[in-house]
């Protein structure tokens, strides 16, 4: 999945384990899995080369996608539309 972090999620994160990220809709921190279940277990965490970018292994527990998905990216082209692909 892709989500945003601000410093206080990214600190948040680090010092619980538990994936904490930064809700540009609700203006507030929210714990991945809080009220659904499906919580993210930080496992390692990699900082891209331009230092703008993290990219964190997880411990996923239930769906990472809130349609209950084990991830957000299942839609592909397709003859010039976006179509539903199946899971692997």
């Amino acid at each position: 999945m892709l989500a945003w972090m601000n410093a206080e999620a990214l600190d948040k994160t680090l010092a619980m384990g538990d994936v904490v990220y930064w809700s540009r809709s609700r203006q507030c921190l929210w714990q991945k899995g809080a009220t659904s279940g499906n919580t993210q277990r930080l496992v390692d965490a990699r900082l891209d080369c331009d230092g703008d970018t993290l990219l964190l292994r997880v411990h996923q527990k239930g769906g990472a996608c809130h349609t209950g998905r084990p991830n957000c990216f299942f839609y592909a082209p397709h003859e010039g539309e976006w179509r539903l692909v199946a899971e692997e």
